[in-house]
């Protein structure tokens, strides 16, 4: 593809969805109006991902795959010349995944959201916010200066508080408020990480600052700087114990919000580590790798025994929440792959976090859905004594929501098992001067949380799916439980990519690895290959 026209692409992904935000609050044309302006500015939703996700798309398909670790589409020009900050644009195989993934995800929650208008204020400032959420998102996975990336990065904070606060569901305002100041203290933190390798190498652009691999940084101002980032990174990622506040956001989102929550912004964390502190201060990353193992490790278990406990029955526990606390097991598994500072590691957090991005925003998707027919998402209201009788009540939803655990919990096949089995396998031969046995202990407490996991999952597709149906209730009688819709047309189109590319990566998963391992051993050797 033209280099010209792979540059227009990758700006329409960041500039669209902008324009898109403010032309949502303006009034729609009388003849686009439909069946109101309601409708109208959901459509816009609509259309306005859709034709970004044909932008990544097409931006995917002309990418050099024989090349994924020259940086393509690069656009580079001043914008604050006295701090020699440039809009600086570019995209090779560690970002390529990640762009494409938001703006499906993005697109499917404008879908969902046009079927199932979300309860609250005004559609057009959902849409409003939507559009700048994504717009801020793919603009982190874009940008290729600190200072834009920390823009970038902060730029989602305020559209999902106002998702949370204002479309959200019980405590919502109490959820916004941890949410925006957990992540708004660790940007803070963050940007004095970001400020100090900037000024240190002498510029802010990132491609520059990976290739002199922290060369003009000294090992203590790595020390710092690195400090800094991780914890700023961590908070978003999230790990254990800067996580939580992440239950209670995802508990008080809404659907949309829960989506792009864990399938978008989780993954920002998690690139910002491998795109930043790996290369820019290696020394750092050598001497935090162990601790950072460790953190993840105890994610895994925490988050596993979490999701039991949420499981079990009379624990009143929350679908939403137990899938959040999921999370924080998952996200452990990247974490320990980038701590492992080996290709085989990193590939495979580059490989789990896009495997937790549909496989987590299929399973919200799925719980948002099961609270609109049943009005609840608390367990032991679902199941009953017996169980919520899904197979029997709502065939098609029960067999999505199974195979959406069975993905979650890593069955060989699907996406979720082989991002797991590369952070393990990398955590088995550490990178050069790392401990062996140290890391050997991890591993081994990681698969114990892949058998935890297994658990918690199993005992909710037995809880929710399983049970008691009456097929025939006696006359004059009331069935047991009332019916349940099952999948409707619109619901199918917005979750059946999400099961198809599940299926693709766990059978192929050498199209996604292929993209990020020349990638990856580029940065892990400082761009001197």
């Amino acid at each position: 593809m033209n280099h010209t026209v792979q540059q227009l692409l990758l700006a329409a992904l960041v500039v669209l969805p902008l324009l898109g935000s403010a032309a949502a609050l303006l009034p729609a044309p009388p003849g686009l109006r439909g069946r109101g302006p309601d409708q109208a500015v959901l459509r816009h939703g609509v259309t306005v991902t859709g034709v970004v996700l044909a932008a990544a798309i097409a931006l995917a398909a002309g990418f050099d795959r024989d090349h994924p670790a020259r940086m393509q589409a690069q656009t580079d020009i001043g914008w604050i010349p006295a701090l020699d900050i440039r809009i600086h644009l570019g995209v090779d195989g560690v970002s390529l995944p990640l762009l494409v993934l938001t703006a499906l995800l993005t697109f499917l929650s404008a879908l969902y959201a046009y079927f199932n208008r979300p309860s609250g204020p005004s559609p057009k400032a959902f849409v409003a916010l939507l559009l700048l959420l994504e717009s801020g998102t793919l603009a982190s996975f874009a940008v290729l200066d600190l200072m834009l990336f920390f823009l970038a990065f902060e730029m989602v904070l305020i559209p999902m508080y106002f998702l949370i606060n204002r479309w959200g569901s019980g405590e919502r305002e109490r959820a916004a408020w941890r949410f925006i100041l957990y992540t708004l203290l660790g940007s803070v933190v963050m940007l004095l990480g970001l400020l100090l390798v900037g000024l240190g190498g002498g510029t802010f652009d990132m491609v520059a600052l990976a290739t002199d691999n922290g060369a003009k940084l000294s090992h203590t101002t790595q020390l710092i700087a690195a400090l800094a980032i991780i914890v700023g990174l961590a908070v978003k990622a999230p790990m254990w114990p800067l996580h939580s506040w992440l239950p209670d956001a995802h508990t008080a989102a809404p659907t949309v919000g829960s989506v792009l929550l864990a399938g978008v912004l989780l993954k920002m964390g998690t690139y910002g580590l491998v795109r930043i502190v790996l290369p820019m201060t290696p020394g750092a990353a050598h001497t935090y790798a162990p601790y950072l193992a460790a953190f993840a490790v105890v994610g895994i278990i925490y988050g596993s025994l979490a999701c039991l406990a949420l499981a079990r029955t009379g624990a009143k526990g929350d679908l939403k929440r137990l899938i959040a606390y999921s999370s924080v097991g998952h996200m452990g598994f990247v974490l320990l792959g980038i701590a492992t500072l080996t290709p085989t590691g990193v590939n495979g957090a580059l490989f789990a976090n896009i495997a937790h991005g549909l496989i987590t925003g299929l399973l919200f998707f799925l719980v948002g859905a099961l609270k609109d027919r049943s009005g609840t998402t608390d367990l032991d209201q679902l199941a009953g004594t017996s169980g919520a009788a899904l197979y029997g009540r709502a065939p098609r939803l029960g067999g999505l929501l199974a195979f959406g655990a069975v993905a979650s919990l890593g069955l060989p096949g699907l996406a979720g098992f082989w991002g797991e089995m590369l952070a393990m396998f990398g955590a088995f031969d550490p990178a050069d001067g790392l401990s062996r046995p140290a890391y050997l202990t991890y591993m081994a407490l990681a698969g114990l949380g892949t058998l935890l996991t297994a658990a918690y999952m199993l005992i909710v597709v037995r809880r929710v799916c399983m049970g008691d149906h009456p097929i025939e209730p006696r006359i004059g009688t009331e069935p047991e439980r009332p019916a349940l819709a099952d999948v409707h047309g619109h619901e199918f189109a917005a979750w059946s990519p999400l099961v198809a590319l599940t299926v693709l990566a766990g059978l192929w998963p050498a199209a996604l690895l292929g993209l990020t391992d020349p990638a990856v051993q580029q940065l892990l050797a400082g761009g001197n290959r």
